[in-house]
């Protein structure tokens, strides 16, 4: 099937599906012809269905863009939907024109395999670990996000709760580890706020947690800056945030000549994400002495990794 597109989509809030059998049960009513009428469990009968999607949807490339364009944007089309949509359930007969539940469902399914990223499901963390929690709530607006948090701690004792969370905290994304940071400190209430506490004098994570809690007394050894700025940008870079704004969490109302000093040492802070926060500042840095500096600090970067190993 191809692709929808060659870059990496902006994170996709989660959605809302009913739960398989009813799913399946749209499938059996959707007006399909006889030799296309599925058999079998709930199970089954989507795989099948999904299957003729997949197909009729890599033949016609037109059909892919349209189901992936009314997912994204969630708005209803106008001047009505291809009958192949309608045919398949995928859109709703009624004005105005709105993907049914199969039709998030088909074109999650799809999203997920042509462009290798996931779509939120409500409801489908609860039983997840820490980390992939973290992971999968990246997107979530803030209602959302206490929604699933909320599901997610049922069954948990609250202190083990955030203990679980606090200790994902090192090997997340950036991003996840904000958000982290971010429900221990609002959402777990003091025991949260006591497991954040624990992990202070941890290198490197303990001047992030410090400096994203406005914990003055724990300030960045000389060796962990690099690391916390880099996070921190490259949070808003996986968050899809516009290049100003990575920028500027680094330059933090520097003049160009103290800019270009910060950005010389990120190299040696050992974040794996360094080399795509150096490119932001290469590609988009309006002052030249910065984009050179990030150019050198690229440079020195890979000869650092190379006597790594």
């Amino acid at each position: 099937m191809s692709s929808y597109a060659d870059d990496t989509l902006p994170l996709q809030p989660p959605i809302r599906l009913p739960a398989e059998a009813t799913l399946a049960a749209a499938v059996r009513a959707a007006p399909l012809a006889a030799e296309l009428k599925p058999e079998g469990d709930d199970a089954e009968v989507l795989a099948v269905w999904l299957d003729h999607c997949r197909a009729l949807l890599a033949e016609d490339e037109g059909l892919l863009l349209e189901l992936i364009r009314m997912f994204l944007s969630r708005e209803p089309l106008q001047g009505g939907a291809p009958a192949a949509l309608t045919g398949l359930g995928l859109v709703r007969q009624a004005e105005p024109y709105t993907l049914s539940w199969l039709g998030l469902w088909a074109a999650r399914q799809v999203i997920v395999e042509t462009t290798g990223q996931d779509v939120p499901v409500m409801g489908s963390l609860a039983d997840a670990d820490a980390a992939t929690l973290l992971h999968g709530l990246r997107a979530y607006p803030e209602a959302e996000r206490g929604e699933e948090l909320a599901g997610w701690l049922k069954g948990w004792d609250a202190s083990e709760a955030a203990a679980q969370l606090a200790s994902a905290l090192g090997a997340v994304s950036p991003l996840s580890r904000a958000v982290g940071v971010e429900l221990l400190t609002s959402d777990l209430g003091e025991e949260g706020r006591r497991a954040l506490a624990r992990l202070l004098e941890e290198p490197r994570l303990g001047a992030l947690i410090a400096a994203r809690t406005g914990r003055e007394e724990r300030q960045p050894a000389p060796d962990e800056i690099a690391w916390v700025l880099v996070d921190m940008a490259a949070a808003l870079l996986e968050f899809g945030g516009e290049t100003g704004e990575v920028i500027e969490s680094i330059a933090m109302g520097m003049d160009a000549e103290e800019q270009a000093g910060t950005i010389a040492i990120l190299a040696f802070g050992d974040h794996p994400w360094t080399g795509q926060v150096l490119r932001v500042f290469i590609d988009h840095h309006p002052d030249e002495r910065v984009s050179a500096a990030a150019r050198k600090a690229l440079r020195r970067l890979h000869g650092l990794a190379d006597v790594r190993g």
